[in-house]
């Protein structure tokens, strides 16, 4: 029980110091319309840390003191904001966040983690919060090529008494925050007189990412982007319903287009969905390009984001996104060779087209991967029963939502409220997808309910209901997905209980083994045997090739 009481203890003075942290940017930004948006805020206090991390581990690790005074302080400062007494955090938001995260807490306790867990999203973790910053550090596997600013988020929760076992809590911050930006929207609608279809898809995107993502431990760097995917469409959709270019959702957009990219340099590519975006901004004279590009604060933020991401990449792997070969350089003593890249590359391809799995590789794949040769072999053993499952959920959640809101009285539909270039813009993400990487963990989930979801809403404006029967249906459906939510990590816990013993009353934190510590125990190996050899030690193996340069240090590649 002791166990219990200390993890709540940090979860929600972690969760009230990133709110500090979020207060502290918007007031210095002086958006002070985002001061009343939890969810917000609470990203902001997300990218805001994710900055600090990126730059402070050039300097420090993130041990116990350094992240125990950034947590004293973001907590410092959520204090403060609450004492200004300007009303600015309502009682009912700070309700609703505790009651949000009080279901999430539920996601925490764990035995199992995710698959790449213990392969590379802990290990590189827990490296970041052992030393300040090596040098090629991605040969010592492909999954040290592919950082994500999650983990430098999640390296700031090493923490004494939980040291390494909030490793998890970045995802479960995402989705809670985000949670708080669905809710915020929903009950939005609910008080204007005039019911827009943003109510219907915040309310299938909450429904969706609760009943399909509850497994937070398993959300990995793919999910947690996925659902800010989610909702940086539902913010171009208020864009568009504006009539104008609102400063407001344009810094939302940016926020949420910032983290998601750090999350995965992959999904820069959901930027073109800016694309209708800097049309209008050209288009229309009367504004001034000027203030949304370099006067808004949070585009700084974005540009210095990248940045970091971007020189980490490329100390890492030698790349600005690995394994994307022409943003490769070779020349760097830690460079992977071009030639491994184009084979992760293919291997990363042959695996999301189905073509290798735990006990099995296809012949050729070569051949494999070109045109749609795989596509056969891709809905025999990827689509029949992995995709085919989640669209059988899809279809339920669909046929949930036209019998609640059925009505026999109908309404014609503005056509004008349909924007068709953003379901084009989907149309050619999802081709994208499915010809270069058909897994539903890089971006399928969110295409696929979002070409579904989008329609869908749009078309439940024809039913004609009042204000009082959708408000209670509303929060009938969020009562039944929290319901769904809890029943299912309930269940979950039992079965880990049966499974392995897993007793969280008595020890909650999920299970490490000597395998997760294998880089840095080989980090370790490689440094001392290098300082031996400059103290000409008779242990020095001149074989291994370690140098240093500024005060860092850089492994080689060994192919060079």
């Amino acid at each position: 029980m002791l166990n219990i009481i200390i993890f709540i203890t940090f979860y929600f003075t972690i969760i009230f110091s990133v709110l500090g942290y979020g207060y502290l940017v918007v007031n210095f930004s002086k958006k002070k319309y985002i001061l009343t948006e939890l969810g917000y805020v609470g990203l902001v206090g997300i990218l805001f840390l994710i900055i600090i991390s990126y730059i402070s581990h050039f300097f420090v690790p993130h041990n116990y003191i350094f992240n125990s005074l950034i947590l004293i302080i973001g907590l410092f400062l959520f204090i403060f904001e609450i004492l200004k007494g300007k009303k600015i955090i309502e009682k009912k938001n700070i309700k609703l966040l505790i009651l949000v995260f009080i279901l999430l807490f539920l996601g925490i306790m764990m035995h199992k983690t995710h698959d790449d867990f213990s392969y590379y999203h802990f290990p590189y973790t827990y490296y970041l919060t052992q030393s300040d910053i090596h040098i090629g550090v991605g040969n010592f596997g492909h999954g040290f090529r592919t950082s994500s600013s999650i983990f430098y988020l999640n390296s700031l929760f090493y923490l004494p008494l939980v040291k390494y076992y909030l490793f998890q809590l970045g995802a479960i911050l995402l989705m809670g925050f985000s949670n708080l930006i669905l809710l915020e929207k929903i009950f939005l609608e609910i008080r204007k007189k005039k019911i827009n279809y943003l109510i219907y898809l915040s309310l299938l995107s909450f429904v969706f990412i609760n009943v399909f993502f509850y497994r937070i431990q398993e959300h990995g760097t793919d999910k947690s982007a996925q659902i800010l995917i989610l909702i940086l469409f539902i913010e171009l959709i208020c864009l568009k319903n504006l009539k104008a270019l609102s400063d407001e959702v344009f810094s939302k957009i940016v926020i949420i287009l910032t983290l998601i990219v750090s999350f995965k340099s992959f999904y820069i590519l959901y930027s073109i969905f800016l694309i209708p975006v800097g049309i209008y901004l050209v288009n229309n004279k009367k504004i001034n390009i000027q203030n949304y590009l370099f006067k808004n604060f949070f585009v700084y933020f974005f540009v210095v984001t990248i940045f970091l991401v971007s020189i980490i990449s490329i100390l890492n792997s030698g790349c600005l996104v690995y394994p994307v070969s022409f943003t490769c350089f070779d020349n760097f003593s830690w460079s992977i060779p071009i030639s491994e890249v184009n084979n992760m590359n293919n291997w990363y391809e042959q695996w999301s087209k189905a073509g290798a799995g735990p006990n099995f590789r296809i012949e050729n794949p070569e051949i494999y991967i070109q045109k749609f040769n795989w596509v056969n072999h891709w809905f025999e053993y990827y689509f029949f029963n992995k995709v085919s499952d989640f669209l059988w959920g899809v279809f339920f959640v669909v046929l949930l939502f036209i019998i609640v809101f059925y009505s026999k009285n109908r309404k014609k539909l503005n056509k004008d409220n349909f924007y068709f270039e953003y379901y084009v813009i989907l149309l050619i993400l999802f081709i994208e997808w499915f010809y270069n990487h058909p897994a539903l963990r890089y971006g399928g989930y969110t295409l696929i309910v979002l070409m579904i979801f989008y329609p869908l809403s749009y078309g439940l404006q024809a039913f004609k209901n009042s204000q009082k029967k959708i408000k209670k249906t509303v929060i009938l459906l969020l009562s039944i997905t929290a319901f769904i939510f809890a029943y299912r990590n309930i269940d979950r816990l039992f079965d880990e209980r049966t499974i392995y013993n897993y007793k969280p009353e008595i020890n909650i934190f999920y299970k490490v083994d000597n395998n997760h510590f294998r880089v840095e125990r080989e980090f370790n190996k490689l440094i001392k045997n290098y300082q031996n050899c400059l103290k000409i030690n008779y242990e020095c193996k001149k074989n291994i090739k370690v140098n240093m340069f500024l005060n860092k240090y850089i492994f080689l590649n060994e192919k060079k």
